[in-house]
This record gives structure tokens, sequence and C-alpha cells, in this order.
């Protein structure tokens, strides 16, 4: 048997390798494969090999462009660094300008609206210390800018020019220590006088604890002071105590101290009427000032109407009127009423 392989050896081969040929085709045509097995296991063989030499591949050139290329990565690093801070400053400059335009408007629309008359002005320092609650503004003397005029703002009173230079004036907050105006309550028409503390908030005195206040209430200028025009928003009212005569009422400013940059000088104040006051239609006719007594009424309208304003200007004519008849003139000066606390003449 050996000796008739070893004759047929090579027919051996060939016949083996043939069965074997056919067996792998049956087995491909049963299985629906469309590549090779030869194929298959040559790619099987090499692809380790090929993955192990890639990954290879792929860390020298990670390694070669992460450290000796490093240099590079530095100054590109710094380059955008220096960028964004340019663009940085770039955006806070624009940003400051648009809140400095969108105030300018919102100024100007206030001034358009308001009645009175006023005068833009400019933050441009303010007053050194803790408690400081003064700032200097860009328009002085020159500008019609006087000492005791109102300064407001779009959200409503700011304070009061208190001393007054060629180009520059300085102005009291609200919130100073000794500033004061006179305020009414928008609900319940309760009047008291609004005073600076030196902190943020401000205190309304002079108010009866029988008065109706409330806390969100709101407080105006009233006017009375002759300073500040009436129907300015003062501020809201934040709390309320007191067990006392008066109440103990602090007020939320309705123009903060902090962020003020563009105020308004009021030169020439217009009352006007609070939100919730409605207007008189029409016009009502001022009647005649009363008659002096012992005035007959033909006598009265036979002299000339004079604008009497208070009760002096009256008692000033009334002593004039007397002083005729004894040969005084009008030009004369009227004698001074005697004192209160003057000695009585004895006989």
């Amino acid at each position: 048997m050996e000796s008739l392989l070893n004759r047929y050896r090579s027919l051996t081969v060939l016949l083996a390798v043939l069965l074997a040929q056919l067996v792998l085709v049956a087995y491909q045509v049963r299985t629906g494969g469309d590549v090779r097995l030869l194929r298959v296991w040559a790619v099987s063989l090499t692809a380790p090999p090929g993955k192990a030499i890639e990954a290879a591949r792929s860390a020298v050139a990670a390694w070669w462009s992460e450290y000796l290329w490093l240099v590079h990565a530095r100054r590109e690093n710094r380059q955008l660094r220096e960028e964004v801070n340019r663009l940085k400053l770039e955006n806070r400059f624009l940003r400051s300008e648009l809140g400095a335009a969108e105030r300018a408007q919102a100024l100007a629309q206030f001034r358009a609206r308001t009645p009175s008359q006023t005068i833009a002005v400019r933050v441009v320092a303010a007053a050194s210390g803790l408690n400081a609650r003064v700032v200097f503004v860009d328009r002085g003397a020159e500008a019609g800018v006087r000492a005791g005029m109102a300064v407001i703002n779009p959200a409503g009173l700011a304070g009061r020019v208190t001393a007054v230079y060629p180009s520059v004036s300085q102005v009291m907050l609200v919130t100073a220590e000794g500033f004061s105006a006179g305020v009414i309550c928008g609900r319940s028409r309760v009047q008291g006088i609004l005073r600076g503390l030196g902190r943020p908030e401000c205190a309304v005195t002079h108010v009866h604890s029988d008065e109706d206040v409330k806390p969100g209430d709101w407080f105006y200028t009233s006017g009375e002071d002759r300073i500040f025009p009436r129907g300015l928003p003062a501020g809201e009212v934040k709390s309320v105590g007191g067990s006392g005569v008066f109440k103990e009422i602090l007020l939320k400013p309705a123009a903060p101290a902090g962020g003020l940059e563009e105020l308004l000088v009021v030169t020439a104040p217009i009352h006007q009427a609070l939100p919730d006051e409605q207007p008189v239609a029409g016009s009502a006719p001022l009647l005649p000032a009363p008659r002096p007594p012992g005035t007959s009424e033909a006598t009265a309208q036979r002299e000339p109407a004079t604008a009497l304003q208070t009760d002096a200007d009256r008692l000033l004519e009334r002593y004039r009127r007397e002083a005729a008849p004894r040969g005084a003139t009008q030009q004369q000066a009227a004698p001074a009423p005697p004192a209160a606390n003057a000695n009585p003449v004895r006989p």
C-alpha cells in the first residue's frame, strides 16, 4: 500500500486537492457567500498586523504634532488671547455707548413731555467720602443754573443744586443727609416732608399717626416748597412704623443715587397733575380780591384791582389806606405793626 502511494503520490495529492476544492465550493454554495473562502482566510490573517502598524503610525504622528510643534501652538494661543481681550474691551465700550444712547433718548423724550423748562446736564464727578451724596454736573452759571434749582431725571426726583460755579454745579442728591422736599401721597393725598438720611433710603416726616399711608404707596412732590414742581415721583413707601404722634415712613427713592449719569436741571418749574389726579375741564375765572373792612362796594369798584398775594400785602395796603387821610402818600412806607412782645406804654 505504501509503495502504491509512493508510486502515485502526485496523483493522490491532485485528487485530494480536487476533493477539498469541491467541498469548499459546495460549502460556499450552501452558505450563499459571494467572497471566496481563500480570500477571507487571507484577509483574516493579514488584518491584525495591518491594524497594529496603523495604530503605531497614528501614535507617532500625534506625538510629532503635539510635542514637536508645540512652539507654534503657544504662539497661536497667545495671539488668540490678545484677540479675545481686544474684543472684550470693544464689547464693553459698545455696551457703554449703547447704554448712554438709550439714556439720552429717554432723557430727551422725558424732557419733551415735561412742561417745565429744563437744562440737560451730565455727572462729571462725585464728592469723596463714604457717605457722600453729592455730585458735580457739567453746567454752571454760564448755562443759567442757579443755586436751589431742582434736579430730576426720567425716574423722578433726583436732587437740588446747592452750589454754582462758572462751568460746573454741585448737586445734593435726595439721599443726602440734609435734603428735604415737600411730598404728597398719590393715593390718600397725605402730605409730608421728604428727608435724606445719608443712606439708600429716605424718610417722610411730619405725617400724623392717624393718616392713611401703607407700604407700596407712592409719594410725589407737592410743590408747596416752591422749589420742586408738583407731580414728580419721589419714591415708593418701603415700610411704615412708629408708635408716637408721627409715623416713621421709609421711602425707596424713585431715582436711586447710584448710576446717575444724565440729569435735568429745572430752570422754570411748572406744576403738573398727579398720575391719578383728574384735571378740571375748562377755565375757571378768578374772583376779585376781598374788600378791606370799612370799604364800600362803590369805592372798591373805583379802585384798580391789585394782585394781593399774601396777608402781609393786604395788611400793608390797609395801613396805606388808613395813612392817606392823615396826609401820608402812597409812596411812603407803611408804619410797622406793634411788636407783640413790646412793653406797653404806661400813661
